[in-house]
């Protein structure tokens, strides 16, 4: 099951809003075909792996154990039934390790095979599910949380100094470090959207796209009227789609927004800012996982200036998973013990 995983996880920044999963057939102890969800909209983890069979191994199909790292789906989508497929090749048996909880699958793909154990035409699927499931439901969090909750998936990231503050307004002030940037963007290719309020716009004019990482860019959220903003900053570039998510030039609400995203098919978001916007979300207890990057330098010097103009970073507590550091920057990721999990 591990190496289902180390598949689905070259899918990431690919396949959203559908889930990474990788699929392996086995014969005898040997690997005859391995295969992932490599893009939204085409072929399933299963189909790529039944095809990848060499010619030579075709016959031992129906002879083998078929890993995946997600229940095959039961429904047409974009692709045919996967469980129909496992079928036609009569798999005799198939290991999963989470079930899907897509109301169009939640265990409909599961019953298909199962329901086919006394066929008359002898397939006698065996299905047995729950292996690694930890492991299979932490690479698929954002899939899962965004179908049990109705919402996406929300990480927050922010860069502060050691002295506790974000930036100087009407200073541009460089908090990350190189490869922090490069960790940051790898972020932004996990994420299927990323978020920012009004006032980042217009003061920094971000691209918010991926170009230290592999993947596609995802949604550019801006909380504002898109006739608030100046047309030659760049999130009117053809770079990446933009959403601009406003109510009537009232202040939209965060559970508003997390609807909207919902309606949209949005699955995970990253919130990479201001410190106001960041901290609404952490207020209304609307965060997932949270990305602190804390230089090991001051930003605040003995002036009157910089303390009257300083922007403290926001306050949040949460259960630390795991930190490292990347030369002068130490990352610590947070988790939010206070949201529903994806059990």
């Amino acid at each position: 099951m591990q190496r289902c995983f180390e598949l689905a996880k070259l899918g990431d920044g690919f396949v959203a809003p559908n889930p990474m999963v990788g699929a392996v057939l086995v014969h005898n102890d040997r690997i005859i075909g391995e295969g992932y969800h490599q893009h939204f909209g085409e072929a399933h983890a299963e189909v790529n792996c039944i095809n990848s069979v060499k010619e030579n191994d075709k016959h031992l199909i129906s002879e083998s154990t078929l890993y995946v790292s997600l229940e095959p789906c039961a429904h047409y989508g974009k692709t045919p039934p996967c469980a129909d497929l496992i079928i036609k090749h009569k798999i005799p048996k198939v290991v999963i390790s989470v079930q899907d909880n897509f109301h169009l699958v939640n265990g409909k793909g599961i019953e298909r095979l199962r329901d086919l154990t006394a066929d008359k035409h002898g397939n006698n699927i065996e299905v047995i599910t729950g292996i690694l499931e930890a492991e299979g439901k932490e690479l698929l969090k954002h899939f899962l949380y965004f179908h049990q909750n109705k919402k996406p998936f929300i990480t927050l990231k922010f860069a502060q100094s050691k002295d506790g503050f974000i930036g100087i307004k009407g200073k541009e002030v460089a908090i990350s470090n190189e490869l922090s940037k490069r960790y940051v963007h790898k972020l932004r290719a996990e994420h299927q959207g990323i978020l920012v309020g009004k006032n980042t716009v217009i003061t920094d004019n971000p691209s918010l796209t991926v170009r230290y990482s592999n993947g596609k860019n995802p949604f550019r959220i801006i909380l504002g009227n898109e006739d608030d903003f100046s047309k030659e900053l760049n999130i009117f570039n053809n770079e990446a789609e933009t959403i601009f998510l406003s109510v009537d030039r009232q202040q939209l609400t965060v559970d508003k927004a997390l609807k909207e995203l919902y309606k949209k098919n949005i699955i995970s978001v990253l919130v990479e800012g201001g410190a106001n916007t960041l901290q609404q979300f952490i207020d209304a207890n609307e965060w997932n996982e949270a990305v602190v990057i804390t230089s090991d330098k001051n930003l605040i010097q003995d002036s009157t200036f910089d303390i009257q103009h300083s922007v403290k970073a926001p306050i949040i507590t949460g259960t630390l998973q795991h930190s490292f550091s990347l030369e002068d920057n130490n990352i610590s990721v947070l988790k939010n013990s206070n949201v529903l999990s994806n059990s």
